[in-house]
């Protein structure tokens, strides 16, 4: 059966892919994810700023469908650690991921599951990033303007955000004399 969202036009201007589902998320819904809680609970008190949305489309379901989304990452620091997504592993593991840049700069954040390796790369307009499956990912704003990106990935992929939200990551992203540099948390 041949699925009717065969076609889809999306706005960079606001984040969206016609007909598909929309998500925002706010400073407030990413508590635990930046490593300076006390630089966190100072921003929050200040008030509670749009850090990213999401506008995802799942034209069909089934072995070798595909899902996609656009990505809409702002600018900005939580003390000296950039802004980020949640990050997450695929429900279904082996599940691999492709995040093309649109506009903005920034890098994906990378790590194994089973050995804990990290690895940082850069996303940024015009660039591709293969996310393997096995991987847990993050997406990291480091320029000073909106990350815009698109995520292709199986339609069984699934999100799991449970072990990031109970261990998270082990390194963080975070500006050193002007350049973003990965650390550990």
């Amino acid at each position: 059966m041949i699925p009717k969202e065969l076609y889809a036009k999306f706005d960079l201007d606001r984040g969206v892919i016609e007909g598909g589902t929309f998500a925002s998320r706010h400073l407030s819904d990413l508590n635990g994810n930046f490593a300076d809680q006390v630089a966190y609970d100072e921003m929050l008190s200040q008030g509670n700023p749009l850090l990213y949305t999401v506008s995802s489309l799942e034209p069909a379901h089934g072995d070798g469908q595909l899902h996609y989304g656009l990505g809409v990452l702002m600018p900005g620091k939580v003390g000296d650690e950039y802004f980020l997504t949640k990050g997450h592993l695929h429900t279904w593991r082996p599940a691999a991921e492709v995040y093309i840049g649109l506009r903005g700069s920034g890098c994906m954040l990378l790590q194994d599951e089973s050995t804990g390796d990290s690895r940082l790369v850069p996303l940024h307009s015009q660039s591709i990033v293969y996310v393997p499956g096995f991987t847990a990912h993050r997406t990291i704003n480091t320029g000073t303007e909106p990350l815009i990106y698109i995520g292709v990935y199986p339609a069984q992929a699934g999100h799991d955000y449970a072990p990031i939200a109970k261990q998270n990551f082990r390194m963080i992203v975070v500006e050193r004399n002007g350049t973003p540099t990965l650390v550990e948390r």
